[in-house]
């Protein structure tokens, strides 16, 4: 019987070293406590998440844990682990020795003694800092995509009720606005693929003008830019009323024609700097052409008159100017640099020249 004695004793001795070693190794904070709420054992963890040392908390109140406004949970804490219920997973906040907070989950047990009586409580925490974060990045995207969307509606409902004015035919209506929606789904394409931290306005440029062809007659020129968002839509949607009057009247619709986009930046009268960007596009003028060459779209103050001159120049706190001559039609905006690109590269543009054709 005493070998057989020795041979337990020798087995648990090894299960509560192992249990030890588990407990001190394990990330989670993993405290023990006693039904006054003093902390009797701190493992290595708990030292990692609240910085204070095992030295430091064992003997102390475990209220030194607890932000004021929530010291009434200890309370229901304890009360129910004398009743020996287990308190499930829950989410709360608790305090660090630098006086920080940090979200954790917690989830307390009964201890027991060898008679069965309940003479404390095990307490895991575990903390869920990330888990937060990224819960509060997911609600701030629903809500940035849920603006989006909403505005995405705005625009395609003025599109909508600007061309069915402007429109007498039903297949002229229905083509225009496919087209549209489909610049503004290039535009958007653009953000997305950026995760709507903006776009090139090079890039912006190309894809409005790739359903034209023509690539040969066009030609970009002007510093390396990362527009804004905003910036995004309503060049997006200048371009492609642009692009869609040259291929029908202008240089995109003759071979002989050329269109130029060239850009700079310059100080403005109020010493802001001012992005100036020009459509200058040239074509043959033939007999009886009105001012713009052939009968263009811009002579009939349609929607994409009300784009370039009010729509784009006021969504960015600039002007515009559209002129019309014969075999000639050219656009210019003006434009604070700040509403135009992104923020943080502003520094860097004007030393990033480049010119191309499309």
């Amino acid at each position: 019987m005493t070998g057989l004695a020795s041979i337990d004793g020798l087995i648990n001795t090894t299960a509560d070293a192992r249990l030890a070693a588990i407990v001190d190794s394990s990330y989670d904070a993993i405290i023990s406590k006693d039904l006054n709420s003093v902390i009797t054992s701190w493992n290595g963890g708990a030292q990692r998440m609240f910085g204070y040392t095992a030295e430091e908390a064992v003997g102390q109140s475990v209220l030194m844990l607890i932000p004021d406004h929530l010291r009434d949970e200890e309370a229901d804490i304890i009360g129910r682990v004398r009743n020996g219920q287990l308190v499930a997973s829950y989410e709360t906040i608790r305090r660090r020795k630098d006086g920080g907070f940090i979200a954790v989950s917690l989830t307390v047990s009964p201890i027991r003694n060898a008679t069965g009586e309940i003479i404390g409580a095990s307490k895991i925490a575990r903390d869920i800092t990330a888990t937060k974060e990224s819960e509060r990045r997911i609600r701030l995207l629903l809500r940035e995509v849920n603006h989006r969307v909403k505005n995405q509606f705005a625009v395609i409902l003025s599109m909508v009720r600007e061309t069915s004015k402007r429109s007498t035919d039903p297949r002229e209506f229905e083509e225009l606005i496919r087209s549209r929606i489909m610049a503004l789904s290039r535009s958007h394409d653009l953000l997305v693929n950026s995760e709507w931290a903006g776009a090139s306005l090079f890039d912006l440029i190309q894809e409005q003008l790739k359903p034209f062809g023509h690539e040969g007659q066009v030609s970009l020129s002007g510093p390396l830019l990362t527009l804004q968002p905003n910036a995004v839509q309503n060049l997006g949607m200048a371009f492609h009323e642009l692009g869609t009057n040259s291929s029908k009247y202008g240089a995109l619709g003759v071979d002989a024609g050329r269109l130029e986009i060239t850009w700079q930046i310059a100080a403005g009268v109020s010493g802001k700097r001012e992005i100036h960007l020009v459509w200058d596009e040239t074509m043959p003028v033939h007999e009886g052409d009105r001012p713009g060459g052939r009968q263009d779209e811009s002579t009939r103050k349609g929607f994409g008159t009300v784009v370039l001159q009010r729509v784009a120049p006021q969504s960015l706190n600039g002007s515009a100017v559209l002129e019309r001559s014969p075999g000639r039609v050219n656009w210019s905006l003006t434009a604070p640099l700040e509403s135009i690109i992104v923020p943080q590269l502003g520094a860097e543009m004007p030393a990033a020249e480049a010119s191309f054709g499309l």
